[in-house]
């Protein structure tokens, strides 16, 4: 009796694990990414920017706004994080002009202004579609990731020439943040988005800088110093003390960000 009940229980164990399992990879998109959110217009919100289409992948188009540079300053591809809008960060667009650097910023596939499915593909053709659509008209590019947009801002200093690369929170690997928030899956083999900054991280031959923050809940600070220290041309990182995953504009990142574009960028 002590035995069938033991094996009761073991393929009960089985099965609730197997289903939860299918349920993580059923729904890992929807717990991964978080695209609703608002739009703002750039007009309505004091950003001198212009609306722009850029050609992608399978013949899609993603949308973002453009601002040359108004001095002998470096254009920011900014690379944004997993929820909302690009649109939503427009006080940091609001900076970069009023400083005289440009800026170029795109909602990847599947984000409010850009029809689409959201991919580990997508999110990589979409940065380097940007890159390129960039780098016809600006000589001087300097790209800066935000939590997930810290990977394809690797990816994308991976295959194409920037000036320098600044990571704020970014994460070693979207399966090692995974892995620490579900140590009880096998997210390697279940994850469909892994994003592996650190496979990429050692063709980029761009200085990089790196930005986190010691109570950073959603993507650990050791994230940030793992893949600093696997960069090949590590320029600075700073780790702000107490700070969490958003706090890092209003700690003052954009004064880092400027002083490192100046010692990096053409012009700057």
């Amino acid at each position: 009796m002590f035995k069938k009940i033991a094996i009761g229980v073991l393929v009960l164990v089985i099965v609730v694990y197997g289903g939860l399992l299918a349920y993580l990879y059923v729904n890992q998109r929807a717990f991964f990414f978080y695209p609703a959110g608002e739009i703002f217009d750039p007009v309505a919100v004091g950003v001198d920017a212009e609306i722009v289409t850029i050609p992608t992948s399978n013949d899609e188009v993603i949308t973002g706004w453009y601002a040359p540079p108004s001095a002998d300053e470096p254009t920011i591809l900014y690379l944004k994080g997993n929820s909302g809008s690009f649109s939503a960060e427009y006080e940091r667009f609001l900076s970069f002009t009023e400083a005289g650097y440009g800026f170029l910023s795109v909602d990847y596939r599947g984000f409010p202004l850009s029809p689409g499915e959201i991919t580990q593909e997508n999110v990589l053709a979409d940065a380097i579609a940007a890159f390129d659509w960039l780098d016809e008209r600006e000589d001087n590019i300097a790209v800066w990731g935000r939590s997930l947009g810290a990977s394809p801002a690797v990816w994308v200093a991976s295959q194409r020439a920037a000036e320098a690369v600044l990571l704020e929170t970014p994460f070693y690997s979207a399966v090692s943040v995974a892995a620490e928030r579900y140590p009880f899956a096998p997210v390697a083999w279940l994850m469909l988005d892994q994003f592996r900054s650190n496979d990429w991280i050692g063709a980029v031959e761009e200085p990089v800088f790196v930005a986190h923050g010691t109570a950073d809940r959603t993507v650990s600070v050791s994230n940030g110093e793992r893949l600093y220290a696997d960069a090949p041309n590590p320029y600075d990182i700073w780790i702000e003390e107490g700070a969490d995953h958003s706090d890092l504009w209003a700690r003052g990142i954009w004064e880092r960000a400027q002083a490192f574009f100046a010692d990096t960028a053409q012009g700057g």
